[in-house]
């Protein structure tokens, strides 16, 4: 699939400032990038590798108070929708050094406090199988209601409360896939299948020795995701991290098939 991605963004801000942005689809397994331009009008970009050297971020240094700012992009999608069931878990002794740090709660994902629960309610199953209905489960739980979380809001409120948007979804199915002793991290995306149209978050799980893509809100499969960046949940992920307050004058983003 070739998927065509246009953003635009116009913030400003109390004073000049340096932003931390995580907005390319990036080349890596099952995606490659075959045209990309930035345009940051007089902003002044360093680039950085993107967390487990995923895509890349950047620095951009904003000399007066508004960034403006347009990307687009072309993108082939060839990786295959994920498959879960029948895939086996590692044995935590054999998990690598760089994706061992997905085993742990994070600041958005207390998945220590989901021990219990995943026990009690999926400890018949195991790898893949187990993912899968964890997934099944947090959509048929779950109500997408966009305006109902915020940057503050933690995983436990979103289990708490049984709603949320794609970034506490995500939230969930990382801390409860983590709590199976499974490696799970947070995925920032662009598809053409969101509603509305918007950046993506979904999950990653390591099974079989490789990362699977798993969207736990049902819009999207890993054939139509384009990857952005990765980390162990929203804060690492977010498309935009500022020193100072950011007031969004307009944001679009639009992903379409061609």
């Amino acid at each position: 699939m070739r998927i065509q991605i246009d953003l635009a963004l116009h913030y400003r801000f109390s004073q000049p400032n340096t932003v931390f942005l995580a907005l390319e689809a990036c080349n890596t397994d099952g995606q490659a990038i075959v045209q990309s331009e930035l345009y940051p009008g007089d902003s002044a970009l360093t680039r950085i590798p993107g967390d487990s050297n995923v895509g890349e971020r950047i620095w951009a240094r904003v000399p007066g108070y508004e960034l403006s700012l347009q990307y687009r992009a072309l993108v082939d999608i060839t990786r295959s929708r994920a498959v879960l069931e029948g895939r086996s878990a590692m044995p935590r002794h054999l998990i690598p050094g760089d994706v061992a740090p997905y085993l742990r709660p994070s600041r958005y994902c207390q998945s220590d406090k989901f021990m219990g629960f995943v026990q009690k309610r999926f400890g018949h199953l195991s790898g893949g199988d187990k993912v899968a209905a964890m997934r099944a489960w947090i959509e048929d739980e779950l109500t997408y209601v966009p305006g109902s979380s915020d940057a503050d809001t933690n995983v436990l409120e979103t289990f708490a409360g049984r709603q949320g948007v794609c970034r506490d979804y995500a939230h969930l199915m990382c801390s409860m896939v983590r709590a199976a002793e499974i490696p799970a991290r947070m995925v920032a995306a662009y598809s053409p299948y969101v509603v509305p149209p918007d950046f993506h978050a979904v999950a990653e799980v390591w099974l079989d020795g490789q990362w699977h893509l798993v969207d736990a809100t049902g819009m999207c499969g890993a054939d139509t995701l384009a990857i952005i960046a990765v980390g162990r949940d929203a804060y690492d992920i977010a498309f935009m991290d500022s020193q100072a307050p950011a007031n969004m004058l307009s944001q679009s983003v639009f992903v379409t098939r061609v």
